[in-house]
């Protein structure tokens, strides 16, 4: 069930100075590659010839009590192979963080609470960053996710780059209802598919500038306010119900609300995105043998990273050499 935003003046005027200060934190010190003058006005660059990682943002939400259980273990593993395109957005500072990532920390200053508000205002920060590069895709992802940057390059290339693009996995096996408030006290009841954030998302362009009357500063955060749901609800609903577009369902997209076990282990070479968690009582990850015992690794990440990459110094195969 959705919750309400809080309600008052103090929760107007935290969310006008939460907004306030992200835009002069952005502006300031986010760095990607090409940045415009003028974010959200410009015509999408050029469709790229050949497809690289370097045109993909890929933005990572995540709050200070996960910094060192999840962001560290993101940062040795995935991460380490996307520096350049991975941008982690907090609500704290942290100087360990800021030593690794450097520029590609976005300190927020939304709360840290798991709330609408907190949520979508990260959300916020994650799509007025990448509106203010040039870069051709915007890639979410929560920060208990595993990104294989080969699968999701793979998968970026197959689509059709000169249409609007929406991909991930539905949360839901149905299209999700809201009341949308109209004109003199009425609502209208309103249905659309939107894709986890939980399991991430990526969105063309051509698409998120299309999404910017509803989406860019401040007005992400009223449209989520106005149907009463969260962030990636919210990317759905104006994806599907303002601008007529549509999700494409993609099964590559994981989080920990799925049976991860099920996926084997040449299957998952060919994952955009992995997860783990607490599912029903019991810890949910993918099914590995190795190399690291599951007291060693209990996500299952480094196991997978040093399947996917035996190259990387710390796994075992290239100690026993």
């Amino acid at each position: 069930m959705p919750c309400r935003l809080p309600r008052g003046p103090a929760a107007a005027l935290l969310a006008v100075l939460c907004l306030g200060l992200l835009s002069l934190r952005l502006h300031s010190r986010l760095s990607p590659r090409g940045v415009q003058e003028h974010p959200g006005l410009s015509a999408p660059s050029p469709q790229p010839r050949g497809l690289q990682l370097q045109d993909v943002f890929i933005a990572v939400k995540t709050t200070r009590a996960f910094h060192r259980s999840r962001l560290d273990l993101l940062l040795d593993t995935w991460v380490s192979r996307t520096k350049q395109q991975t941008f982690v957005f907090t609500d704290s500072g942290d100087k360990g963080l800021q030593e690794r990532l450097g520029s590609h920390l976005v300190v927020t200053n939304c709360s840290a609470e798991h709330s609408h508000l907190a949520l979508s205002c990260k959300m916020a920060a994650e799509f007025d960053a990448f509106l203010a590069s040039a870069l051709w895709w915007f890639c979410h992802v929560d920060d208990d996710n595993y990104v294989n940057s080969r699968a999701l390059l793979q998968l970026l290339e197959a689509l059709p780059q000169d249409r609007d693009v929406y991909v991930g996995k539905p949360s839901l096996n149905r299209p999700i209802h809201t009341s949308e408030p109209r004109p003199h006290n009425r609502t209208r009841l309103v249905q659309f598919w939107f894709a986890t954030g939980g399991a991430g998302f990526c969105i063309n362009r051509k698409l998120a500038l299309k999404m910017a009357p509803w989406a860019s500063g401040s007005r992400f955060v009223d449209t989520s306010a106005l149907i009463r749901l969260p962030d990636d609800c919210t990317v759905g609903y104006i994806i599907e119900c303002k601008l007529g577009g549509r999700l494409q369902p993609s099964p590559l997209f994981h989080s920990h609300l799925e049976t991860l076990q099920l996926l084997g282990a040449a299957q998952l070479l060919e994952q955009v995105t992995l997860s783990y968690g607490v599912f029903e009582g019991k810890l949910n990850v993918i099914k590995l043998p190795g190399p690291f015992s599951p007291e060693e690794d209990p996500s299952r990440f480094r196991s997978l990273h040093c399947l996917l990459y035996p190259d990387t110094p710390w796994c075992p195969q290239l100690a026993a050499r």
